[in-house]
């Protein structure tokens, strides 16, 4: 599924000059965190977030930094910060580097994005303008409307080096693990280190397109085991 399969598109933004008590407003009256800042030819300038509001004089959540915070600030820093407790409209408080995507973004990479730059939504562009928002909740309503595409017929050998690429990514000792695949029936034997690694290995089966049953045979080797049998 790509970005524009799961995003909102019906955005709500503002202009960079909107007054911040008045994006407060918004954000109670439309029940949404954050908003896209917009100029009047649809160019995305920032984006005003929850976070952007709270430290601020008028609701009496204002705190200062500690004082070794502010002896490492430039004077510039010094000064946007300012500007952002107490400037009074969008473009004073909105963060200017935005993280943005495409419609044909998969949400695979639409989720490391929001995971790495511990972000809620990210903007959806088409030609520099603004098109739709994809938030979290989408990503979950995405993950709810998935459906498994219909079984698709594969080489049991094509299967297996799947499953070994799959195996070798989750880190099993593969010294210790044979995959054997027969009519798409996949046998594992051997052992795995951990809980956590046999779980994997299932999951990695079970996702492999092809798959159409699993004899588990792996065990859970203890680590006395291991270093009685030479292991690490």
């Amino acid at each position: 599924m790509l970005a524009k399969d799961v995003m909102t598109t019906a955005v709500v933004s503002v202009l960079p000059g909107t007054e911040v008590r008045d994006i407060a407003a918004l954000f109670l009256e439309r029940r949404i965190s954050a908003v896209p800042v917009v100029d009047p030819q649809g160019k995305l300038r920032g984006i005003v977030s929850e976070g952007d509001l709270l430290n601020r004089p008028e609701g009496e959540t204002l705190h200062r930094k500690s004082w070794w915070l502010r002896l490492f600030a430039g004077s510039d820093d010094q000064a946007r910060e300012y500007l952002r407790v107490h400037g009074r409209r969008a473009e004073d408080v909105m963060t200017e580097q935005v993280v943005t995507v495409t419609e044909d973004t998969p949400l695979a990479r639409i989720a490391s994005l929001l995971e790495r730059h511990r972000i809620k939504r990210v903007p959806v562009m088409r030609e520099g303008k603004l098109v739709g928002i994809v938030s979290r909740a989408n990503l979950l309503q995405g993950l709810a409307a998935w459906r498994p595409e219909a079984p698709v017929k594969r080489e049991d050998r094509d299967i297996r080096e799947s499953l070994l690429d799959a195996f070798a990514e989750v880190g099993l000792p593969m010294h210790q693990v044979n995959v054997i695949v027969s009519a798409g029936v996949v046998q594992l034997w051997g052992g795995v280190e951990s809980k956590a690694q046999h779980q994997a290995a299932l999951a990695a089966v079970e996702g492999t397109p092809g798959v159409k049953q699993v004899d588990d045979h792996l065990g859970v080797i203890s680590a006395f085991a291991r270093v009685a049998h030479g292991g690490v």
